[in-house]
C-alpha cells in the first residue's frame, strides 16, 4: 500500500484509497463545504485508520465531519461504518432505507461475510464491523438531499446492483457518487479509447432491469463526471454509461447460455465464461495487459461476478 493513499481530485474533493485488498480496488471520498465536510463511503473497518490520518494530516477537527454516507451496505463501502462514526462524534450516518437497520444492528452482515470467507480472512480483510447507534442514523429516500458548506447532496435511489442502493449527486462537482451501480473501471485498464467499464453483479440482488433503469437514471441528470468506488474519477460518463448498458444485457446472455447443465459446474461455467468475455472486452477496448496481469486485475471480479449470476438464475428457478 502507497504510504500516502490520498489524491486531491479537484472541486474540495479528495480520493481516499480503502487499502482493501490490493491499491486501487476501492476508494472513499472527502468532501469539503466551507468549514463541513462528509465522508462518502467507508471502506473496512480497517480503512478507518487512514481516514482519521487524512483528517488529522489535514488539520480538520474530527468534529467538522458532518455526514458519514455509504451508497449501500456491502462491507467494501460500509464496513467501516461504525468504527468511523464512534470516531466522529458531531457525525450523522445517511443511509438508504433498506440499509438502516445493518448497520445499527450488523449482525446478520458479520454473520454473513463470515459463512462465506471464514473467521480469519474476514478478521485479515474487513477487520469487524461495529454497530451505530439508532439516533445517529438518518434514513436518505429518493429526492431528499443535505448540505455540507455550499454544497447540495443530492439522493437517488439506485436498485440493481442491491436494493439498498443510492447514488449521491453532487452540485458542486456537478458528479455523482456511484457506488456499484455504475459499474467498475480500474485505472490500469484506461486505454486510448477511455475508461475501461464493466458492470458488477455481486451477490446477491442482480436485477438486469433495475440496474439499467437506474444507469439510465444516472446518465439523465446529464453529470460531468462519475465518482466510482472502483475506482476514482471518470469525466465525461455519456459513452462508457452506453457501453455499460450494453454489458449488462451481455452479462445476461452469457449467464442464460451457461445455464443449462449440472447445477454442481455452474459456477465454474460461468466463471469461464465470464473470464473468455471481459478478456476479449479488454483486448477489444485496447488493453495491453499480459494475461496474467489481466487476471489480477479481474480475477476478483470475474469470481464475484459469477457468484451473483449463479443467485440470480437460482432465483428465476424460484
Amino acid at each position: 500500500m502507497s504510504s500516502q493513499p490520498y489524491a486531491d481530485i479537484g472541486h474540495s474533493i479528495t480520493r481516499i484509497d480503502t487499502a482493501m485488498m490490493r491499491e486501487g480496488l476501492a476508494a472513499c471520498y472527502l468532501l469539503q463545504g466551507g468549514d463541513e465536510y462528509a465522508v462518502i463511503e467507508t471502506g473496512t473497518h480497517n480503512t478507518v485508520p487512514i481516514i482519521l490520518s487524512l483528517l488529522e494530516q489535514r488539520g480538520i477537527e474530527r468534529g467538522q465531519v458532518k455526514f458519514v454516507i455509504p451508497t449501500h451496505v456491502h462491507l467494501d463501502h460500509a464496513g467501516g461504518v461504525g468504527g468511523l462514526m464512534q470516531a466522529l462524534p458531531a457525525a450523522t450516518l445517511l443511509v438508504h432505507p433498506r440499509g438502516a437497520r445493518h448497520m445499527i444492528d450488523p449482525s446478520k452482515l458479520k454473520a454473513g461475510a463470515t459463512a462465506v470467507y471464514g473467521e480469519e480472512a474476514f478478521a485479515k480483510v474487513y477487520g469487524d464491523i461495529i454497530p451505530v447507534d439508532a439516533q445517529r442514523v438518518r434514513e436518505m429516500h429518493e429526492g431528499d438531499h443535505v448540505m455540507v458548506g455550499e454544497r447540495r447532496l443530492d439522493f437517488y435511489d439506485t436498485p440493481g446492483h442491491a436494493r439498498h442502493h443510492f447514488c449521491v449527486y453532487d452540485s458542486l462537482s456537478a458528479g455523482i457518487f456511484t457506488g456499484d451501480t455504475f459499474g467498475l473501471s480500474y485505472p490500469p485498464l484506461t486505454t486510448e479509447q477511455g475508461p475501461f467499464i464493466l458492470p458488477t453483479t455481486t451477490p446477491v440482488q442482480f436485477d438486469p432491469q433495475a440496474l439499467k433503469a437506474s444507469i439510465r437514471k444516472l446518465l439523465a441528470l446529464n453529470p460531468r463526471r462519475m465518482f466510482l468506488t472502483h475506482y476514482g474519477a471518470m469525466d465525461t460518463p455519456q459513452e462508457p454509461g452506453e457501453r455499460l448498458l450494453a454489458m449488462v444485457d451481455d452479462y445476461v446472455a452469457l449467464a442464460e447460455a451457461a445455464a443449462p447443465g449440472d447445477n454442481a459446474t455452474l459456477l465454474p461455467r460461468l466463471e469461464s465464461a465470464m473470464q473468455e468475455y471481459l478478456f476479449a472486452k479488454a483486448r477489444d477496448h485496447g488493453v495491453a495487459l499480459s494475461e496474467d496481469a489481466l487476471q489480477d486485475a479481474l480475477g476478483f471480479d470475474i469470481n464475484l461476478n459469477s457468484q451473483g449470476l449463479q443467485v440470480w438464475l437460482q432465483q428465476r428457478q424460484i
